[in-house]
């Protein structure tokens, strides 16, 4: 069963705007030692703090720059992972998904199937995830802006389900950078469903010629309390305790150990601007 911040989110339109959601975990499931550290850490420090928890990784990752990257474990040892975690801690989880036949398999074992940027357009995948009936999160395409992004909105209403969340996580600038642009946050809001900002994907430096994607971590920080202060109903954070070896997107994470510290200052920051 969904946990109550969720429930009201999509049942009663009553979510909290003095609060704010966070969606963290590894990018791909490495190993069981490694989901169930992060999901200790952050689920601990969260409890602290009053901030909702959704545990997020990768079963699979299938958009990979070089094709000697890791994928992951194994269709059916990354989802059942992923299920040990959320009953482990009692965490709401989350996964992507990339082709509509994966939705019904993923669905069993997670409780947000999420879209990736570039397959936000796919119709019969939306299509799809919403079949399932469960939350539905779509990233916003690095080429969209998020007026557009009302499209993916209406393809999974008219699919049947209501559960629909929305992530910004920057746009194509240049051909090896992104930049966010914060109106965003309040455009998708105005699609109905609330907006999460990903806090990480967005410091991405894609297609380098090492096949490898870089980052700028050192700016979580700064994308975070921006969303903050724009109103942000969530936000979303790959975090690993040693990014310099972690086997996917270990260039834009954010420490582990650096985690707690930030979310201390986002609350602070978040109560400062609801009293505005």
């Amino acid at each position: 069963m969904l946990p109550n911040f969720l429930q009201d989110l999509f049942k009663n339109q009553q979510y909290n705007p003095e609060s704010f959601f966070l969606i963290a975990g590894p990018c791909v499931v490495e190993s069981e030692e490694i989901v169930m550290e992060i999901a200790d850490t952050v689920s601990s420090h969260c409890k602290r703090l009053g901030i909702p928890y959704v545990f997020k990784a990768s079963y699979r990752k299938a958009n990979r720059t070089s094709a000697s990257s890791f994928t992951g474990l194994g269709d059916e040892t990354g989802l059942f992972l992923i299920k040990k975690v959320g009953e482990t801690y009692q965490l709401p989880t989350t996964s992507d998904i990339h082709a509509h036949e994966e939705a019904a398999m993923a669905a069993p074992f997670i409780d947000i199937l999420q879209i990736p940027a570039f397959l936000c357009r796919q119709t019969d995948l939306l299509e799809a995830a919403a079949q399932t009936q469960k939350i539905v999160n779509v990233k916003k395409g690095q080429f969209l802006s998020g007026a557009s992004m009302k499209f993916a909105v209406e393809k999974i209403q008219r699919a049947g389900n209501q559960q629909i969340m929305l992530t910004e996580r920057g746009n194509t600038f240049g051909y090896q950078d992104l930049v966010v642009d914060y109106r965003n946050i309040p455009v998708m809001q105005s699609h109905g469903v609330p907006v999460i900002m990903d806090c990480t994907h967005s410091l991405q430096q894609p297609n380098q010629t090492s096949g490898v994607t870089g980052g700028n971590p050192e700016m979580i920080g700064t994308i975070a309390k921006a969303a903050i202060a724009t109103g942000a109903n969530g936000l979303f954070i790959e975090t690993h305790p040693n990014p310099s070896i972690a086997k996917s997107d270990g260039a834009n994470m954010l420490a582990l150990n650096l985690l707690p510290s930030l979310l201390e200052q986002l609350v602070k920051l978040r109560d400062v601007v609801v009293k505005l």
